[in-house]
This record gives C-alpha cells, structure tokens and sequence, in this order.
C-alpha cells in the first residue's frame, strides 16, 4: 500500500521582538489614556454625585459624615418648591434665559454674517471693536449703566436691564458667529445670488441651515449664561424680590435653612437639572458647532 503522508501544520512563528515592544507600547498607552478619563470623569462627576446622595438624606443624617442616604427622602425636592417664592425664582430665570437666547440669536446673527461675507470699508475695525468689547470687563461700565436704566427708565427692581440690551447683540457671541460663517464656502452664496437671491433672502435660505450648528452653541453659551448669572440680577433686581432669578434667590434660600443642608443641596439639584438636560440632548450640535468654529473654509 501506498503510504499517504501528510502535510505537517505549520505553526505560527512567535512575534519578533520589535511587535512585541510596540504591542506592549500601545497596551500602556490605552490604559495610561483611557485611565487619565476616568480621572477626569471622577472628577468631575463625583461632586454631583455627593450633592443628589445629600439632597437624599433626612434633615438629621445630612449632618454627619454618612455618604449614602438611610432613607431615600424625595420629598425634600417638594419642600424646596414649598418655600416661598422659588417658583418665582424659576419662573423669572426661565424668562430671562430664554428671552435673553433668542434676542441675542436674532440680533448677532445679521452682524456676524455681514462681518464674515460682506466686503466694506471699515470691516477689520469693526471686527477689532467686537473683539475689544470682548475683553471690557462689565463691572468696567456698570455704573453708568446702571445710573442710566435705574435713573433715566426706572426700570431698577427688574430684569428688563438685562434682558433688552441683548436684543443689540453680544459680542462673544457675534464674534463665534463670524468664525463659523467663515468656513461655508462662499461658492453656495453666489450661487443663491445667480438664482435671483437677494441678501436677505441668502442668509434665511442657504446661511442658516448651514449655519445651525454654530447657532446652536451659540445658544447654548448664552442660555448657560443667563441661567447661572448672578452679577446682573443682584446689580438690577435685589430690590425686588419678586425679580429674583435662581442664582440669586439660592443665595437667600440658603440662608434660610443654613442648617437644612439636604433642602440646600435639593434646592442645588433643582437649578442645576435644567442646564445639564439641555447639554446632554444638544451636546452633539454644540460640540460641532465649537469645533468647526474658527476653520476657515
């Protein structure tokens, strides 16, 4: 018979010792990355945490050094909405951040666009002012300010004075505007042109949804502005406390229940959820919207 021999199975060779070292490089540099975000995320993360597991507690365990709340007491949340004027206070902020956004939106929209796509004289030095206002400190003006909107409109004891400037435009907000108009191609407006599109009309139908990304930081920066100003409502509204926002009212709310550190951490929860809702369902456009700011196209 014939002996049929077969094939011997090659094993495979060993690594050499150069893909071990690089394999060996890139496990460490995985773990030295990914363990420098959890760092961070603990960071960041772990006082949020402390501040919900104390809002938690009873009056008599957020006095001690416990971490994690005996009982779970959500009903500290209904009593923070019981105390005198806090759903004002809510009511107030939502009104000031909302306004506030959608005013500054609409007025720095325009400048910004005619800063990054219109050719005239005087561009660079009005550009150069919107950024020399960025750096004016408002505690530089608020006297004058302030003398002007109490003394002049009597308009002291609300948010009016906070509120009606933005309709004017911010320059933060004008100036990352312009930065992210400059990456749409100019190619598109000419186009709209060549179709009988007049500016206006360009900016309402080919600008702006091109533009929603940076629209939508630009929102966000000045929602998260107003909502957690304090500057502004204790400068124009401290009289009236029918006036107050969060950020301020927090302040009175604190003092008291001084010693009710769980309703003071309840309270703290409360002003703090609405931010983090809005980031977290548009941190995608927001994230884009910062990111291709300042690319020029």
């Amino acid at each position: 018979m014939t002996q049929v021999l077969e094939k011997p199975v090659e094993l495979p060779t060993s690594a050499s010792p150069a893909e071990r070292t690089a394999r060996r490089k890139a496990l460490l540099h995985w773990i030295a990355v990914h363990s420098l975000g959890v760092a961070a995320a603990l960071f960041f993360t772990l006082p949020f945490v402390f501040v919900l597991l104390t809002s938690l507690m009873s009056d008599s365990q957020a006095l001690s050094r416990d971490l994690i709340p005996d009982t779970w007491e959500w009903g500290n949340y209904a009593r923070v909405f019981d105390t005198p004027g806090f759903l004002t206070w809510w009511r107030n902020t939502l009104l000031y951040a909302v306004f506030g956004t959608v005013l500054t939106v609409v007025s720095s929209i325009p400048v910004a666009y005619a800063l990054a796509k219109f050719r005239f004289r005087g561009r660079n030095l009005a550009m150069m002012l919107v950024i020399s206002m960025m750096m004016l400190p408002p505690q530089v003006v608020v006297i004058p300010m302030y003398l002007f909107w109490a003394k002049q409109l009597d308009l002291s004891g609300t948010l009016w004075p906070l509120i009606i400037p933005m309709a004017f435009g911010d320059a933060f907000s004008i100036f990352l505007l312009r930065q992210f108009l400059m990456t749409i191609p100019n190619e598109y407006l000419d186009a709209a042109r060549v179709d009988g599109c007049g500016d206006v009309r360009t900016l309402l139908r080919v600008v702006l949804p091109m533009a929603r990304p940076g629209i939508a930081a630009v929102a966000l920066f000045q929602f998260f502005y107003a909502w957690n100003d304090y500057f502004g409502p204790q400068i124009y509204a401290s009289e009236n406390a029918g006036a107050w926002t969060l950020s301020y009212g927090l302040e009175s709310f604190k003092g008291m229940h001084h010693t009710d550190w769980n309703l003071t951490m309840a309270a703290t929860v409360l002003v703090m959820a609405p931010v983090i809702l809005v980031f977290f369902f548009a941190q995608k456009a927001f994230v884009e919207g910062v990111t291709l700011t300042g690319v020029k196209g």
